[in-house]
């Protein structure tokens, strides 16, 4: 059901990459998978697409070894509860300020008697796998990721540390900028400072410390500096920026008749 073993991953502080999921076209997302991702970040927060067009790239991430990770437009219980239904090995909440915020994600994500999340695991039936094994081994292999992107969550970080029953804290650094007051100034000293800080605080809780860029020089550095579980950009920007790439370089051999 779950072939990623991302939870063990987790627990072993092991390098966790990923990347986004750009289409909702099946053989693009075999494509995708066929990159060898940890983690695909498929975008419900801010894509125009609905919760029925994600089913089969979920399905199609499990059956390739990868973890879907759905992250939801807001901290929802319908959202959260569908996401998982349609096959996310993990769930991730945007804009989570403090504790209350994460107790109640909590609460929606996880089966009773952890949370109070409703029963009725749709993907099953597409892996031809028994409802009862997904409910008696969902909390112990299934991800919640919370997201920190302001000021007011990250003075309640410690708190919100306290709780179970989480797995990640992605750290979201333009929202976060713009909190701080530099808008969209991801690489900014105050930016930078508050990322650098989060990492110290994280270490020994036993959760990912995750975040995403788009420059895989980005990612190398804040790999070095403790977020182990990474978004890095997605293949379609890194695909057309080697074929921008290679287009200059042939043009330059060549010519441009």
């Amino acid at each position: 059901m779950y072939p990623s073993n991302i939870r063990q991953k987790i627990r072993e502080d092991a390098l966790i990459l990923g990347t986004s999921m750009f289409s909702r076209e099946a053989h693009v997302a075999a494509a995708v998978y066929q990159t060898g991702p940890d983690w695909v970040w498929i975008d419900q927060e801010h894509s125009p697409w609905g919760t029925e067009s994600v089913g089969t790239i979920a399905v199609q991430g499990r059956q390739s070894g990868c973890a879907p990770v759905i992250r939801v437009a807001w901290n929802d219980p319908g959202l959260i509860k569908k996401a998982y239904d349609v096959g996310a090995v993990g769930v991730m909440v945007p804009q989570i300020e403090g504790p209350d915020e994460a107790a109640r994600a909590i609460d929606y994500a996880k089966y009773p008697p952890v949370g109070n999340r409703g029963i009725a695991p749709w993907f099953a039936s597409l892996m031809g796998i028994s409802p009862n094994a997904v409910i008696e081994n969902a909390n112990q292999e299934t991800v919640l990721i919370l997201q920190m992107e302001s000021v007011k969550a990250y003075e309640r970080l410690d708190e919100t540390l306290k709780l179970e029953h989480f797995e990640v804290l992605l750290v979201g650094p333009s929202d976060l900028s713009a909190s701080l007051g530099v808008p969209g100034q991801i690489h900014h000293g105050k930016t930078e400072n508050v990322m650098i800080d989060v990492a110290e605080r994280m270490k020994g809780s036993g959760k990912a410390l995750a975040t995403t860029f788009t420059d895989p020089a980005a990612c190398r550095r804040w790999i070095s500096a403790g977020y182990r579980m990474m978004n890095v950009s997605s293949t379609l920007s890194l695909g057309t920026e080697q074929t921008v790439r290679i287009f200059a370089e042939l043009r330059e051999e060549f010519g441009q008749s």
